[in-house]
């Protein structure tokens, strides 16, 4: 649980508890201070952040995850009274130039002789008194050789502030790494007795080149950005003078009074400081509740409310993925949580899909070789014209609108889906629509085929994390591209492995056309490859002839560079009779960065390259499973959002179509909750009562495979994805019945492991 910027995990709370129960009368800043040993929780200064930490417990307790005992004593920590304090107030009207030097000197400890005088003043002439600062703080007084002229304070930050996060341009994330980068000129008065033109921003210019660095020595960590609010009675004349700049009002939640909000850089590069957000991953849950949380448990959302959301409309859309959002979410209440959820501007298909990939990475982790085929889909949302930022998909004849989404997924040997690890999605620009002919002028980095290199190198940042694990990235032959080559062959980043494109005609060192080179080897072997059918082509086994060889391609014109790379050739087998019904046979180039020095390793390469068909099942499953294409959202932003919640549904429903076939004597119990298996064998087998054993993942993938109109005769095969997804949505209206009649209580949100 993430509470005040710190994660407690279930041990931690636990370990609260224990010492509570201990210790009933141990007081919070005890406890508090042992909180932060724990948990290293300590400022940049070394000091433990104790004041945070009985926050944190505070807002622990009131939620119920601990039980405190209540305070017996409430302490308030007031100053010494200060109306006793007559300070010596000069009275001076001249100029600045007659008034000679002007110090700004901080107040060294709030023991010293100015920190009183310093409460003193601001207690008799700040229209705020001398009220607590919040957080770290640093004090100044304003003196000159005719005494002191006024007081000024710096504190810690606003924690989120609308017209200031949009002007510095903050997401969540930087906003909450690098808050204490930024300092708030709380308090500044000069004595209403001196009256020196341009005195004001003239103190205010000579605390801002000092503050910086005095925080920094104070706190060991360096602001870059000052804030401040000026009362709407004051025109902040001197704030402008000093250069400050107004970025807007504040919301006036404190006192009902909107104050006026300006902001003032302290270096050239505050900005880039300010936004630079640190690659940070939220911790799993360690016991997730039920699926949605273990897949999207790792959400930076920092709003639990938004992470429930995320979890009941994932839910949601699992036990309908037929269903457009109002049936799926059923109720009023939650329709209108959906639809804000997906308006909502901190939320995006990148903070949908990063918990996700953050799981599958502990499952790719698991395995010895882990294949990551990349593709492009067209969504078309042709009838949705009313939905803005949408773009033309096809050639200029046709008017039809959607996105591109290209994704890759992570597989198994065995073809066993682990999760998506990345997905790319835009809308084409209208005016771009009938220019090909441009393409060849341009940078890779200005095409669409940049989308190539792009997912390549999130592989490599997981294959980074997963030095266990080979992944191969692969491709078909769109991305037989040179600059792909360049980078897979320049580091120990993944393995490539892509099909060749012929009409790109490329060559060999010996000047050789590679497709002629390769046909002269001799075959090493045949090997026989099942082809699954696609369309109207009907699925067959394949008998291949494999040749391979070690090659030096010749780069493309305007490069010098030629790549080392192992091809594989196959070509298949037609027999006379076979011609007649297929007369288009099977033949691949594939290159890879994988050694191939043997038969065996060729045919390897050639499984591998097969697998690649899983992604495009994957995209039937989300296009034909989900209906996409019949998501209503006002804005594409909002339909890429729903689109990343969607790819997670039809990755599971695929997930387990694939358990079924791959560890069919499992127990069922990997994927479903007791309620739901007992409500399957109930529903299935037409009786009330339900058997003491759970059955195995295979049998309980064919049972809901039958239900979803899989006919499971000897010749049928394994069921898909479809017909699975079908049989899912009768299952849980199923238990939700099976609950009524045996008064339990069950809700869709808690279903599944």
């Amino acid at each position: 649980m993430n509470v005040c910027g710190q994660h407690f995990s279930p041990a931690v709370l636990d370990r609260i508890q224990e010492t509570v129960r201990a210790e009933p009368s141990i007081p919070r800043l005890d406890l508090s201070r042992r909180v932060c040993e724990w948990m290293n929780w300590v400022s940049p200064n070394g000091r433990m952040k104790e004041m945070s930490c009985r926050k944190a417990l505070g807002k622990l307790n009131a939620a119920g995850v601990i039980d405190l005992p209540k305070q017996n004593k409430v302490y308030a920590f007031a100053h010494k009274a200060v109306n006793s304090i007559d300070p010596d107030i000069p009275e001076i009207q001249c100029s600045l130039g007659d008034l000679g030097e002007v110090r700004v000197e901080p107040v060294s400890s709030r023991y010293a002789k100015d920190s009183k005088l310093w409460f003193a003043l601001l207690e008799r002439y700040h229209y705020l008194r001398n009220g607590n600062l919040c957080g770290a703080q640093i004090r100044y007084l304003v003196k000159s050789s005719c005494g002191c002229l006024g007081v000024l304070a710096f504190s810690s930050a606003s924690w989120s502030l609308k017209e200031r996060d949009d002007y510095i341009k903050w997401n969540e994330g930087a906003r909450r790494a690098h808050l204490d980068r930024v300092i708030c000129n709380s308090r500044f008065l000069i004595l209403p007795t001196v009256k020196v033109a341009n005195l004001a921003s003239h103190v205010l210019s000579l605390a801002l080149s000092r503050v910086a660095q005095d925080w920094e020595e104070r706190y060991h960590i360096r602001p870059v950005l000052v804030e401040t609010f000026v009362d709407p009675s004051w025109s902040g004349a001197s704030y402008r003078a000093a250069n400050f700049v107004h970025v807007g009002e504040s919301a006036g939640r404190r006192d009902g009074v909107k104050k006026m909000v300006f902001v003032h850089p302290l270096c050239p590069d505050w900005r880039e400081v300010l936004c630079d957000e640190p690659e940070m991953r939220m911790p799993r849950p360690e016991a997730p509740r039920h699926w949605a949380e273990e897949e999207f448990g790792a959400v930076r959302l920092y709003d639990n409310r938004l992470k429930e959301r995320l979890y009941m409309i994932a839910q949601d859309f699992y036990s309908s993925p037929e269903a457009n959002i109002p049936e799926a979410c059923g109720s009023q209440a939650r329709i209108i949580g959906a639809y804000r959820f997906f308006q909502n501007p901190k939320i995006n298909m990148d903070t949908v899909l990063t918990p996700h990939t953050e799981a599958a990475i502990e499952r790719i982790k698991q395995h010895r070789v882990v294949l990551c085929p990349q593709d492009t889909t067209i969504l078309n949302y042709a009838t949705h014209t009313m939905t803005e930022g949408l773009g033309p998909t096809c050639h200029k004849e046709n008017k039809a609108i959607g996105l591109i989404l290209h994704d890759t997924l992570a597989f198994t040997e065995t073809g066993t889906p682990l999760g998506v690890i990345d997905a790319q999605v835009w809308a084409r620009d209208p005016e771009d629509k009938g220019k090909k002919y441009k393409r060849n002028k341009l940078p890779i980095e200005q095409k669409e085929s940049i989308k190539w290199l792009k997912s390549f190198r999130k592989v490599a940042e997981i294959q980074k994390r997963c030095p266990e694990t080979l992944l191969v990235s692969m491709g078909d032959r769109e991305s037989d591209i040179y600059e792909l080559f360049l980078e897979a062959t320049a580091g120990a980043g993944p393995a490539l492995l892509i099909r060749a494109d012929k009409a790109r005609k490329r060559k060999v060192d010996q000047q050789e056309y590679l497709w002629e080179f390769m046909s002269k080897k001799d075959v090493a072997g045949i090997l026989k490859i099942h082809i699954p059918h696609s369309g109207s082509r009907a699925s067959r086994d394949a008998w291949l002839d494999v040749r391979f060889a070690k090659v030096a391609l010749r780069p493309p014109q305007g490069h010098s560079q030629p790549i080392q790379i192992w091809a594989v050739h196959v070509l298949e087998r037609v027999w006379q009779r076979e011609r007649e019904i297929n007369d288009d046979p099977i033949e691949w180039m594939l290159y890879t960065t994988v050694p191939v020095e043997t038969f065996a390793d060729a045919q390897k390469r050639v499984e591998w390259y097969s697998g690649r068909w899983g992604i495009e099942v994957f995209h039937r499953t989300l296009k034909s499973g989900c209906r996409i294409k019949d998501r209503q959202l006002e804005a594409a932003d909002r339909l890429e959002t729903c689109l990343g919640m969607d790819m997670v549904v039809a990755w599971r429903v695929y997930y387990l179509t694939m358990l079924g076939r791959e560890t069919p004597d499992m127990p069922c119990t990997v994927f479903f909750k007791e309620i739901e298996w007992k409500a399957l064998c109930c529903f299935v087998n037409r009786t009330p009562i339900a058997p003491q054993e759970p059955p195995t993942i295979g049998l309980a993938v064919r049972m809901i495979a039958k239900k979803g109109g899989h006919m499971s005769r000897k010749g049928d095969g394994f069921p898909g994805t479809q017909t699975i997804w079908r049989g899912l949505v009768k299952l849980y209206i199923a238990t939700e019945m099976y609950a009524i009649f045996t008064k339990q209580s069950y809700h869709p949100m808690h279903a599944g492991p």
